[in-house]
């Protein structure tokens, strides 16, 4: 599976999942309630869909680019760190907003979940591309006889 199709596949299982994990998560850490909590997961969702998309897109035009083909766990890493750097800078601003707490507060409950979904990205995406394939951007290039 590829392209556009590989995208909305992989982002709708991936958020459908992180929504219901982010909920509970949220709800517990700032003592609000799970459906204010998860309107927040939901926002949350939006969000890193939209940074799903750009980053994605992004790293799979440098990952065509490079000598080594296949995703190595170096690679597997870099991008599950980059994707949750970003992430934690667009959402941070709008936890402490949604939850009246300080930027500070946002930060340290938005790093528990970057705990979480440091090693939820990791596994999600090894196992995707178990069940799915590598994208082409990844696949090893055919030799010719």
């Amino acid at each position: 599976m590829q392209g556009l199709k590989r995208r909305v596949v992989y982002i709708s299982l991936y958020e459908g999942i992180a929504i219901v994990a982010a909920s509970a998560g949220l709800a517990l850490m700032s003592g609000q309630g799970l459906g204010h909590s998860g309107v927040l997961a939901v926002i949350a969702s939006v969000i890193a869909v939209l940074w799903n998309l750009s980053f994605n897109a992004l790293f799979e035009r440098w990952e065509s680019r490079q000598a080594v083909r296949g995703r190595s766990l170096r690679r597997r890493v870099a991008h599950a760190i980059g994707f949750e750097g970003g992430l934690i800078a667009f959402l941070v601003p709008v936890f402490a907003w949604w939850l009246g707490v300080s930027l500070w507060e946002a930060l340290v409950m938005d790093l528990g979940l970057v705990v979480f979904f440091l090693v939820y990205t990791f596994v999600f995406n090894w196992a995707f591309d178990a069940v799915f394939g590598l994208p082409a951007s990844a696949a090893a290039v055919a030799q010719p006889a």
